[in-house]
């Protein structure tokens, strides 16, 4: 699918487009092209990968005039780049309008321009009953990304919506471990809060399952396993062989108890097609019926899919998970912590 094609990842600087390119550079693809904002992480992704076929773009989604360079000759685009810090999006709403809904709009126009193959968005378990900033923005840009899917004539557009990634940048196991190090308490907000986790490799495969079987307007969901924070916390300590207090803070404006990966609605459509979900796109066009005079008995009877009611990791599981972490292996101690 990837030979000799030219590639591009928009904020192919964080920690998903990091394993994305790391896993194309093992493919025979002609060119992969970096485009984000942070001139400071291209140069230490330059370094890291040390291949002639990566090219970096300075630019801004936001800014259509530099999407149309990096768009050229293009065959298939993975649009990461997002704000995606609850806080940050509390605190500056329109920030994240302008870069998560006007941006993925820009990017979508410059590759249907450019006349790219394919398009992947990547949206994530908080759009799902969005109840804070960053979550509601990216609701709406998974409804730019349908509605442009099911008018663009050439460009397939798809995409793929995940929980927790595992020692991802800005996750909470990066923050454990700083505090396990320094040794101070784990600050928890509520014990019982659950989140669904999956690895960057696992959110890798999600993604490129999306692009091998996604059809216009389609959203991917992997199945994933959850735990508690509470669990979370406990399997580090055991891990680290270090016995630290635990300060419950309290949950903070924008969280959840608990995250939905297919809404009520979303669950009755979606089609389950083993380790995933596809929900596909409403193509008709203009569908008034189905909102004023019509129904669907299915979505009565339907639940949704949350980090509650899916499979939970036992501790055992969970620290198998995590000792499989780099940032968990560079630090665990010698012969401590290994599950068998």
């Amino acid at each position: 699918m990837f030979k000799e094609k030219i590639i591009c990842i928009t904020g192919g600087t964080g920690s998903f487009g990091q394993a994305i390119v790391e896993r194309f550079l093992k493919l025979p693809v002609k060119e992969i092209r970096i485009f984000s904002r942070d001139e400071k992480k291209q140069h230490d992704m330059r370094k890291k990968f040390n291949d002639e076929r990566l090219k970096f773009y300075l630019g801004d989604v936001r800014q259509m005039d530099s999407l149309k360079d990096v768009m050229e000759d293009v065959d298939f685009v993975f649009h990461a780049a997002a704000l995606k810090q609850v806080p940050s999006c509390e605190f500056f709403p329109l920030e994240a309008v302008k870069t998560n809904i006007l941006g993925t709009e820009n990017v979508l126009s410059a590759a249907i321009a450019a006349g790219v193959k394919k398009v992947i968005c990547l949206s994530t378990d908080k759009a799902a009953y969005p109840i804070n900033a960053m979550g509601i923005s990216k609701a709406m840009m998974e409804k730019v990304m349908i509605a442009r899917a099911v008018t663009s004539q050439n460009t397939v557009i798809c995409g793929t919506r995940y929980g927790n990634v595992l020692a991802s940048r800005g996750s909470v196991i990066p923050l454990f471990i700083e505090q396990i190090k320094a040794g101070e308490p784990l600050t928890v907000t509520d014990p019982q809060m659950t989140r669904f986790f999956m690895t960057l490799e696992e959110a890798v495969e999600l993604v490129l399952y999306a692009f091998e079987h996604g059809e216009a307007g389609d959203i991917f969901v992997q199945k994933a396993p959850a735990s508690t924070i509470g669990q979370l916390a406990q399997a580090l300590k055991e891990l680290y062989a270090q016995d630290h207090d635990i300060t419950i803070i309290g949950t903070r404006p924008g969280e959840k108890s608990y995250e939905t990966l297919l809404t009520r609605e979303e669950y009755a459509a979606a089609q389950d097609l083993g380790e995933f979900y596809r929900v596909p796109a409403d193509r008709r066009r203009l569908p008034y019926n189905k909102y004023f005079t019509e129904g669907d008995h299915s979505f009565t009877k339907a639940e949704e899919y949350n980090s509650y009611n899916t499979r939970q990791l036992t501790l055992k599981e969970l620290k198998k998970t995590l000792q499989q972490l780099d940032i968990c292996k560079k630090l665990l101690p010698s012969n401590n912590g290994v599950v068998d």
